[in-house]
């Protein structure tokens, strides 16, 4: 038997139908014991890590800056003084839902200036 190369390989295929390759992809896996399932499994897992576009703004602690905290967190959120004192007290307080990832990134940034924790979620 002449030996193909995988050139001669991929032409042959190109002559095929579906059907035939898919024959072939069979006589394959059962010849070496593969499976061309696996493959494909992993490949289509991938996309799910993609980046996030949006995350929440969560802040886990004041610091000792409180009443920094309390500024910024009413400044941000437009709450009264006294419910931006009672999520600044009883963390963990979402400050903000679903923003631009780049945008919490940057009031992330702004808390942590007067000395507050905050999380992304």
């Amino acid at each position: 038997m002449a030996k193909l190369t995988k050139e001669q390989f991929i032409e042959s295929l190109k002559e095929m139908t579906i059907v035939e390759i898919n024959d072939v992809i069979k006589a394959i896996e059962e010849a070496f014991g593969v499976s061309a399932a696996a493959p494909i499994a992993a490949a289509a897992a991938a996309p799910a890590a993609a980046a996030p576009t949006e995350a929440t703004v969560v802040l886990v602690s004041a610091g000792d800056k409180k009443v920094e905290v309390i500024k910024l967190v009413r400044e941000v959120t437009g709450l009264g003084l006294m419910d931006a004192k009672k999520a600044v007290d009883t963390p963990p307080a979402t400050i903000k839902e679903n923003m631009n990832i780049e945008e919490a990134k940057a009031l992330k940034a702004k808390f942590e200036a007067v000395g507050a924790k905050v999380d992304l979620k």
